[in-house]
């Protein structure tokens, strides 16, 4: 079953799809806003703007730099307004503080302390410092930010009065900001700027423009992906910024410093070592430690790698320790010397009075030096044996040893397998064979003359083959049982039907829901019904039906008050007279409506919204406003002029959803809102 895609209706004031009409309008400025969001980008991410910029178009690659180098003084600048907020002292941990970031860095953070210390001491926040028009602002803004958050005493009335006398007097003066719209921050809450025609309010690097264009609100770096913290390290997000965490620890023998990096311990200086204090020293390494001996051994023994004394063999290490005649026999930590005994040779052994050598019978009862049943025949000193047939006699272990005739002609003697007897050997035969009269030889047994299999036999040489019949698989168990294949069940089961799969004996079906679908001609897929085409809907003559994935739905709308129909979904907006509230209605209110199954692969795009006549300087804002209350849906700006709305998590159960979203256009100064019904209808997967 194919998935529903996205659905996209053209109308006069709102793009869907549309998008190639409006790039080639605006392509100038599309190129260089681009240009500049690739730089704002790699200021963000990489924090160098020395990397090369891959544009083809050098003045692409001009926009590029400055942006980028403007992007990265922001964040420069956001880091030290967030030093002054944190800990209202500008030292950073950083070792060089020549940099360009550090002199960024410290020029904020010190425009930021002097707001601050003039909200203190009960100074306006408009009070004029000539040190440039970026520290004005961070000025304001800290200022602002301590007035937000102080308490006044009602005593605290009269310095204020003061401030403001003071500052009457100010003003008087040549004020190098006096025609700026801008001046001590205008109406923005951070950053302003004024550019003739309107007043543009922004955020410091770290914050977002809230809907109201005025305030700016925290921006989640570790939620949006805009950090660069390392692999094994977590981000946590701070007011304006974010920190990296490790993960894990640094494992035995290492300590995690303040600088989120990895320090050998010294067990020997801690005194965490196991070391024995009498007999080792203690040496540090890296990740451990070693213990050196220092003790001293006695006379006779030697020191080994551990520490240990071990004994000293004297009888190996000094030459001839003991005289001629006696022999040396090692002790702890010396030896000592024992006199020689007479030692006969082999087949001789001393007398009773150990005086001399005489020769051993070794052929006297009950010994059998050459083995049970072969002749013993002695000789000084010695023996010799004389064996039976199928036996040789050994020299080295001077005994009559059986002759492995397989061995010694082997592929001669049988025709299969060859098997040793004591004194001579028989043939047999591997399994499929039996052995012919002649004893040697073997000729193949046909097995499928006894029936062993269950549906299909073939004789081979040696053995036999069970083959089973189509729809059926040879028993992994026995080797010889056809069992039924259950399709449905194989790996590839749920790709061979659509919806549901029935195994029969050798073979499957296929079945579809049952209602909304109908079984297709190739057995396998499930086809929706439309009933809306076919006419077995019960929708009425004022409704429209409308098809989904397995029946339909029956819609019907009416335009709200001060609405009129435009057509068969549109609500134009009457002409405003009387009320105040007229002219902050909608403009246009729309219904459309989708269908989707419920294992749509997400995040997916499922509408678009935008001005269809947009002109340069157009400015919009999408939010969804009503019936997301679980969260399903969510908006994401894709340019200056259009916006989607995106499903982010699936939706669990089919069910039918209504949702609002608004769009904000500012286009010359004014707010135009438009609204957009959106019947989601999800339905069950197959």
């Amino acid at each position: 079953m194919e998935r529903a895609a996205p659905r996209t209706v053209p109308l006069p004031l709102l793009l869907l799809g549309g998008l190639s009409l409006l790039a080639a309008r605006v392509a100038a400025d599309t190129v260089m806003e681009a240009c500049c969001a690739d730089g704002h980008q790699m200021a963000t991410q990489h924090r160098d703007c020395s990397l090369p910029y891959t544009s083809e178009s050098k003045e692409c690659r001009m926009v590029q730099e400055q942006c980028c180098h403007s992007q990265l003084e922001e964040l420069h600048c956001a880091t030290g307004i967030n030093l002054a907020n944190e800990q209202d002292s500008c030292a950073t941990s950083h070792g060089d503080n020549t940099s360009l970031e550090a002199t960024f860095v410290k020029r904020c953070c010190h425009c930021c302390l002097l707001g601050r210390a003039a909200q203190a001491q009960g100074q306006s926040c408009e009070y004029t410092l000539m040190v440039g028009y970026q520290c004005g602002l961070v000025f304001r803004a800290c200022c602002v930010k301590g007035q937000e958050t102080a308490d006044f005493a009602p005593g605290d009335i009269g310095d204020l009065q003061e401030a403001a006398k003071i500052s009457e007097i100010e003003e008087e003066q040549e004020d190098p900001y006096l025609n700026d719209r801008c001046r001590g921050g205008g109406p923005c809450k951070q950053q302003c700027r004024d550019t003739g025609e309107e007043v543009v309010c922004s955020c410091f690097v770290g914050y977002q423009l809230l809907p109201d264009s005025v305030s700016c609100e925290d921006i989640n770096e570790c939620i949006t992906g805009n950090h660069n913290c390392r692999l094994g390290e977590s981000c946590v997000n701070t007011v304006g910024s974010f920190r990296c965490q490790r993960d894990s620890s640094c494992g035995t023998g290492y300590e995690l410093t303040e600088d989120n990096d990895c320090k050998d311990i010294d067990e020997c200086e801690s005194g965490i070592h196991n070391c024995l204090p009498d007999f080792i020293i203690c040496q540090n390494t890296l990740g451990s430690f070693r213990c050196r001996p220092k003790l001293q051994c006695k006379s006779g023994f030697i020191q080994d790698a551990l520490g240990n004394c071990i004994d000293i063999n004297e009888c190996l290490s000094i030459s001839a320790p003991c005289p001629v005649g006696q022999t040396c026999i090692n002790t702890e930590g010396s030896y000592t010397c024992q006199k020689n005994v007479p030692n006969c040779g082999r087949g001789y052994h001393l007398n009773e009075e150990g005086t001399r050598c005489v020769d051993v019978d070794e052929c006297a009862a009950p010994s059998e030096p050459c083995g049970p049943g072969h002749l013993c025949v002695n000789s000084p000193g010695s023996f010799r044996c004389e064996c039976k047939a199928g036996y040789y006699f050994d020299g080295i272990s001077r005994t009559c040893v059986d002759i492995n005739e397989c061995r010694r002609y082997p592929g001669r003697l049988c025709g299969h397998k060859c098997e040793n007897t004591p004194g001579s050997y028989f043939c047999s035969c591997t399994v499929g064979f039996r052995l012919s009269a002649d004893g040697r030889s073997c000729e193949d047994v046909n097995e499928c003359s006894s029936s062993p299999c269950s549906q299909e036999c073939a004789n081979v040489y040696g053995s036999y083959q069970c083959y089973c019949r189509r729809g059926y698989q040879l028993s992994d168990v026995d080797g010889v049982t056809c069992e039924d294949i259950d399709e449905c069940a194989l790996p590839t089961g749920g790709h061979i039907c659509s919806y549901r799969c029935i195994n029969i004996p050798g073979s499957f079906q296929c079945s579809c829901p049952s209602s909304g679908y109908r079984l297709a001609p190739n057995g396998r897929n499930c086809q929706d019904i439309d009933e809306c085409v076919t006419g077995i809907h019960n929708c009425s003559i004022n409704e429209t039906c409308f098809n989904i994935q397995g029946g339909f739905r029956c819609l019907a709308f009416e335009c709200p008050k001060n609405y009129r129909r435009s057509a068969d979904t549109r609500c134009e907006r009457l002409p405003c007279h009387e009320t105040q509230e007229c002219p902050k209605l909608p403009l246009r209110i729309t219904y459309y409506h989708l269908s989707f199954p419920t294992n749509i692969q997400v995040p997916a795009v499922v509408f678009r919204m935008g001005p269809s006549n947009a002109v340069p300087g157009d400015s919009m804002q999408l939010a969804i406003v009503g019936g997301n209350e679980e969260g399903f849906f969510t908006t994401r700006k894709v340019s200056h002029h259009s916006g989607v709305v995106a499903l982010t998590k699936p939706v669990p159960e089919p069910r039918d959803l209504l949702l609002t979203v608004k769009m904000d256009l500012y286009r010359h100064g004014t707010v135009s809102s438009f609204v957009a019904k959106l019947y989601i209808f999800v339905s069950a997967e197959l």
